[in-house]
């Protein structure tokens, strides 16, 4: 991206970028507002950026808010790849998941829960563990005792 890609101005749907980015529950369009405000280089979007690149629980919004604030010359620090948990307590969320269901219940039956119940968490693990979610996942519904 070169300076005569780049807008000084605030794009017509802001508002609608702007909720995006704050959509705890969906972290690709979290990633896509980022993608599209990236595009504009204004003191309102380096903000949401900033909060982005910072306090995303997912890695992937993080280092591309890292990116665009990087892009527009803003004196930012790489994010920390290395965390501990993205919710603090995820286990014992897990097993009160767990409890409310059937004591025979499938792995799959808890999965459908923990996305009703908590889609914040589903999505945000969702979006960190990638393509191991299921496995890690799948894990931890494991090891959660009754």
């Amino acid at each position: 991206m070169n300076n005569e890609e780049l807008n000084n101005g605030l794009p017509e749907n802001y508002e609608e970028l702007k909720k995006a980015a704050g959509r705890t529950a969906d972290w690709r369009a979290r990633l896509e507002a980022v993608e599209e405000l990236g595009r504009f280089n204004h003191k309102q979007i380096i903000d949401i950026l900033n909060r982005l690149m910072v306090s995303d629980p997912v890695y992937t919004v993080q280092e591309a808010a890292y990116e665009k604030l990087k892009a527009f010359g803003e004196d930012v620090t790489v994010p920390s790849k290395n965390k501990a948990e993205l919710f603090r307590g995820i286990s014992k969320i897990v097993l009160r998941i767990k409890k409310s269901l059937p004591q025979d219940h499938s792995y799959e039956e808890f999965k459908e829960k923990l996305k009703k119940m908590r889609i914040d968490v589903y999505d945000a693990y969702e979006g960190e563990k990638g393509e191991n979610f299921d496995a890690w996942l799948q894990k931890l519904w494991a090891s959660a005792t009754k």
